[in-house]
Formats: C-alpha cells, structure tokens, sequence
C-alpha cells in the first residue's frame, strides 16, 4: 500500500491511500438578491494562485503526495502541507486512488510534471472539470 496523504486523528497522523405569495416584482427582486449573495460568497471560496487562476482545497486534514505521472509509482516530488489549494491546469485518467471525496482514476495536472488525486481535491465534481493533459 503506498501513502497517498495523512490525516491527523486525535494528534497522531494516520496514513491514508470532498411561504408566503408575494407580488411579481418582489419575488423577482428577492431573487436577484439571493443569487448575488450566492455568487458573492462562490467568488470568496475560490481564491486565486494567480491573476485569473482558479485554486481548489485540498481535503481538510490530508497532507497529500505530489508525484511525476498519474500513480502513486510515479515519483514522489512534494508533499502538500496541510490547508493547501491548487490550481489544476488539466487532468489525467491514471490509478485508481480512494479518498475523503471518493474513489476515482483521475489525476489533477497542478504544475508541469506534478499530479495529486482527485480523490483529495474538492472540485464540486465526480468527472472532468478542465482539459484532458495531453500526452
């Protein structure tokens, strides 16, 4: 079995391989007022490493493996510290890995020749959400 990421588990890390009616127009102004607030509050929770370059966390709790290619086989670059974000240039499919947020074969490309699993990366989603890493 190879580390993936670590979780602190009570201060020991643990090795592991995210009405009432109302007129038309109030209606209509409510709305518009809730689906600021919900965008306002979406644009604070994706920060940027960069002008223009969307980050997504790390699972709270892990420590993840940066490797060279899509396996936890592949050489081992870095290790993440705990709270980070990434930014995901384009993802892989390569070995299967389970995580905080499932089980997945995609691997997230976050610099040239540096991939972490999707398993440890809260995208809001189970598939794809960038270009496929050519090669």
């Amino acid at each position: 079995m190879h580390n993936i990421g670590m979780k602190v588990d009570g201060g020991g890390p643990m090795a592991m391989e995210e009405t009432v009616e109302t007129s038309a127009a109030t209606a209509t102004a409510e709305a518009e007022a809730g689906a600021t607030e919900a965008g306002a509050t979406e644009t604070t929770q994706l920060e940027t490493a960069e002008a223009g370059t969307i980050t997504y966390p790390i699972a709270p709790g892990y420590r993840v493996n940066v490797r060279s290619g899509p396996s936890t086989t592949s050489k081992l670059i870095k290790v993440l510290p705990y709270d980070t974000r990434v930014p995901i240039r384009c993802q892989r499919r390569g070995q299967k890995i389970s995580g905080p947020y499932g089980t997945t074969d995609i691997w997230d490309s976050i610099a040239p020749g540096q991939y972490v699993s999707d398993a440890y990366v809260k995208t809001g989603s189970d598939g794809f959400i960038t270009v496929v890493c050519a090669g």
